[in-house]
C-alpha cells in the first residue's frame, strides 16, 4: 500500500460556545475516549512483549545484513499483529461494547493510532515506557477527515447530534484567510483555564499559514544564531543582538514555592497513615485522601504554570518574527536539548530553547526560506577562529581572543561564523575574513550595550566584559611607552600559522 503524499498544513484554533448540558456530554465522551485509549495502549504493549520475547526476534537482532534484518522485523510485526491497521481492527471490535456508543469509528481509530505510535517508540528505542491516561488527563480528540465523525461545517463543530457554534472574531484577516482553506480534519481540544473548562476547535488546514505584512522579510542574506540555556545571539549583515532569552517572563518563584509548601502540608494533614514517624513516606500501595483545599492549591499551581507557558509561547513567537525579518537564510548548530536538561534543567524548563528552534525552523520553511542546521563535530564554531586556529574554551570564558587580532564576545562570534557555513557543513573562512572589517565594530557595539544594560552581576558574567581588553592594553601601554608607536604601525601581529597556534593561550 503506497503512502499518501504529505502536503503543507497549518492549524487555526477557534473557541466554541458550549452550554452546561453539552459540556457534560463532551466530558463523558472525553472520559470514554480515555478508556478507549488505555485499552488500545494495553493491547499494543501485550503484542509488543510477545514480539520481543520470541526467538525469531532475537535472531533478527543479530542479523548483519540491513535489508534482511528489516524484512525479518516487518514479517515478525505482521505475524504478531503489531501494526497500526491491526490495532485498528482491535479498536473496531472494542467499539461493539458500550464504549462504541459514545465514539464514532474515525475517532476510535485515531485513538488506536496514538496508542500504537506511543508503544512503537519503545521498539525503536526512543522511549523506555508509556503512560496510561489518568482521570481527566485526555485533552484532545480528533477525526480522520472532515466528511464524518468530528467535522467543521457552517462555522460550527458537528459531532453526532451535537452542534457547537464557533466564536469567530470580526475583521480578523488571519481567521478569514484560514476559513477559506480546505479542512483536512478537525481536533476537539479541552483546556482548563483558572478552574473553568473551555473547548476549542482546531482546524487542520491544507496550505501555508497566513503571514502578516509587518512580519514579511524585507532583507536577504544569511543569519547566524547561537542559542544557549539562557542567552540568544543573532548576527546578520545588517544587525546583531545579544540578550537574555525570554527575559520578560515573571517566573513567580516565591509564590510557587509557598504554594508547594502549602500543598505538602495539606497532603500530610489529610494522609497521616501514609507517613512514618520520621516523616518518610510508607512503602507499598497507598490510598490518598485529597481535600477541597488541597485540590484548590493544586489548581493554583497549575494555573501559574499554564500562564508561564502561554507567556513563553508568546515571547517565542515575537522573537521568531523579529529574526525572520533580518534575512532569508538561517544557520544554527544542531544540538541535543535533552542533554542540556541534565546540566541546566531549571533554565531549560523555563525557556524551552528546543521548542523555540523547532518553531523558527517551521515558520522559516513555510515562508520559503532556507534553513541550515549543521553538526557541531565538523564546524566547532565555539573553538574556531577565522584565521584557522582551533582551541577549546572553558564555559567560564565568555570572550574570544586570538593573536591574529580578533576579539569578540563568544556567543556573538559563534553566531557570526555560523553565517559562513553551507549545507555541506563546510566553513568558508575566506568569506568570514572579508566580512570581519565591517562586523567587528557592530559586534563590539552590541556587546557593550548589552553589558551596560545588564543590571545583575550574574548576567554580566554570562555576557563577558567588553572593556577587559581595553583596560589590560592601557595598563600595559602606561608601563611601556614604546607600545604606542608599535600599535600605530600594525594592530595585527605578522606571524605565520604555526607560531599563532603556539601563541594562542587563554588566561
Amino acid at each position: 500500500m503506497s503512502k499518501k503524499s504529505k502536503t503543507p498544513s497549518f492549524i487555526a484554533e477557534l473557541p466554541l460556545q458550549v452550554s452546561q448540558e453539552e459540556q457534560k456530554m463532551l466530558l463523558k465522551r472525553f472520559e470514554v475516549g480515555r478508556f478507549f485509549y488505555n485499552a488500545c495502549l494495553g493491547e499494543a504493549l501485550k503484542r509488543l512483549n510477545r514480539l520481543r520475547q520470541s526467538r525469531e526476534f532475537q535472531k533478527a537482532k543479530q542479523e548483519k545484513d540491513k535489508k534482511e534484518k528489516t524484512s525479518c522485523f516487518r514479517a515478525l510485526k505482521k505475524r504478531f499483529e503489531f501494526e497500526e491497521y491491526a490495532l485498528h481492527s482491535y479498536a473496531t471490535r472494542l467499539s461493539h461494547s458500550y464504549l462504541g456508543e459514545h465514539l464514532d469509528s474515525n475517532t476510535s481509530q485515531k485513538l488506536a493510532t496514538r496508542a500504537f505510535n506511543a508503544v512503537e517508540k519503545i521498539l525503536f528505542g526512543k522511549a523506555q515506557k508509556v503512560r496510561f491516561k489518568g482521570k481527566t488527563q485526555l485533552s484532545s480528540l480528533e477525526g480522520k477527515s472532515n466528511d464524518s465523525g468530528i467535522r467543521f461545517k457552517e462555522n460550527s463543530l458537528i459531532w453526532g447530534h451535537l452542534k457547537l457554534a464557533a466564536k469567530i472574531p470580526k475583521n480578523d484577516e488571519v481567521v478569514e484567510y484560514a476559513l477559506k482553506k480546505p479542512i483536512k480534519y478537525v481536533r476537539l481540544v479541552k483546556r482548563i483555564l483558572n478552574g473553568k473548562i473551555y473547548f476549542y476547535a482546531q482546524l487542520v488546514l491544507k496550505g501555508i499559514p497566513f503571514v502578516k505584512k509587518k512580519h514579511k522579510s524585507r532583507k536577504k542574506g544569511s543569519v547566524g544564531l547561537d542559542l544557549g540555556p539562557s542567552t540568544i545571539a543573532t548576527v546578520s549583515k545588517h544587525s546583531a543582538q545579544l540578550k537574555t532569552f525570554c527575559k520578560e517572563i515573571d517566573f513567580k518563584d516565591k509564590q510557587t514555592r509557598q504554594l508547594k509548601r502549602k500543598l505538602e502540608r495539606e497532603r500530610r494533614a489529610n494522609n497521616p497513615h501514609n507517613y512514618k514517624e520520621n516523616g518518610m513516606i510508607e512503602k507499598g500501595k497507598k490510598e490518598w485522601v485529597n481535600s477541597k483545599r488541597y485540590l484548590k492549591t493544586k489548581q493554583q499551581i497549575a494555573e501559574i504554570e499554564r500562564k508561564l507557558a502561554s507567556q513563553r509561547k508568546t515571547l517565542h513567537g515575537e522573537e521568531v518574527n523579529k529574526i525572520l525579518k533580518t534575512g532569508n537564510r538561517f544557520c544554527f548548530e544542531k544540538l541535543s536539548y535533552k542533554a542540556w536538561q541534565k546540566i541546566w534543567g531549571k533554565s531549560i524548563l523555563r525557556r524551552a530553547p528546543g521548542f523555540f528552534i523547532k518553531r523558527l525552523q517551521r515558520k522559516a520553511e513555510s515562508a520559503g526560506f532556507e534553513v541550515c542546521e549543521f553538526s557541531t563535530r565538523s564546524t566547532k564554531l565555539s573553538q574556531r577562529c577565522q584565521c584557522g586556529i582551533l582551541k577549546k574554551k572553558p564555559l567560564s570564558l565568555r570572550e574570544h581572543r586570538c593573536p591574529c587580532g580578533v576579539y569578540a564576545q563568544r556567543d556573538l562570534y559563534s553566531a557570526y561564523l555560523a553565517q559562513f557555513v553551507d549545507q555541506d557543513y563546510s566553513f568558508h573562512a575566506d568569506q568570514a575574513i572579508v566580512a570581519w572589517s565591517s562586523a567587528d565594530s557592530l559586534l563590539r557595539t552590541v556587546w557593550e550595550k548589552t553589558y551596560q544594560t545588564a543590571s545583575v552581576s550574574l548576567l554580566r558574567n554570562s555576557f563577558g566584559n567588553p572593556n577587559f581588553q581595553r583596560q589590560s592594553r592601557s595598563s600595559a601601554e602606561s608601563k611601556n611607552p614604546q607600545s604606542e608607536a608599535k600599535n600605530a604601525v600594525a594592530s595585527i601581529p605578522q606571524v605565520d600559522g604555526e607560531s599563532l597556534r603556539q601563541l594562542w593561550l587563554f588566561p
